[in-house]
């Protein structure tokens, strides 16, 4: 059996076991001006999503949406960048053909919801935190109308705006929120069910 390049994503366990090292290696980083770690970040976002009542997918989702931060070309977001580094995208390459199409699309159209959620609801930018803004200027701003109606046609719109919110939340110092161990049997199921489609 000849050993995929290196470049090639990983896949079923595999994929897994990339998911586990990244957040091993690199959870406890900071998390982009927040007062919480990438790991808390994540982890918070997934007990977000599960205390929402979101599928199992959007669950995974929300945990994996920045995973990206790890596997992006450009490395991670920092609050001294000037340019956007598109971690959103090299996140979704990671998992496509591995996860569902739904878990993928939260993880690409994360940044964009942003996007969109600033344009169509006043309240929802002032909310946000200085890094989110900051980042958020980076990333070209709330969206125009015609963004916004083309970005409302997302087959799983609603699944991709619940990651964000969750994503948003999920800057809480010190709550006490699932490991990521507990999550990994729901990730296997989540993983089949994007193989069996």
């Amino acid at each position: 059996m000849t050993t995929p390049p290196l470049s090639a994503p990983p896949k079923g366990e595999d994929l897994i076991t990339a998911i586990c090292d990244i957040f091993s290696s690199h959870g406890s980083e900071e998390y982009l001006g927040e007062p919480v770690t990438m790991a808390e970040h994540m982890l918070q976002s997934a007990h977000f999503a599960a205390e929402a009542g979101a599928s199992e997918a959007t669950i995974i989702a929300a945990l994996i949406h920045d995973i990206g931060h790890f596997t992006s070309a450009h490395g991670a977001f920092t609050m001294q960048d000037t340019k956007d580094r598109y971690h959103e995208d090299a996140g979704a390459v990671l998992l496509e053909g591995a996860f569902p199409e739904t878990v993928v699309a939260c993880v690409k159209h994360h940044v964009a919801a942003k996007r969109y959620l600033c344009a169509v609801d006043a309240a929802y930018y002032a909310g946000l935190s200085e890094a989110s803004k900051h980042s958020l200027t980076l990333q070209g701003g709330p969206m125009s109308a015609e963004e916004c109606k083309t970005f409302a046609s997302q087959p799983h719109l609603e699944q991709i705006l619940l990651v964000r919110r969750c994503d948003d939340q999920g800057k809480v110092a010190g709550l006490p929120v699932p490991p990521l161990e507990h999550y990994l049997p729901m990730m296997r199921r989540v993983l089949k069910a994007g193989h069996d489609h």
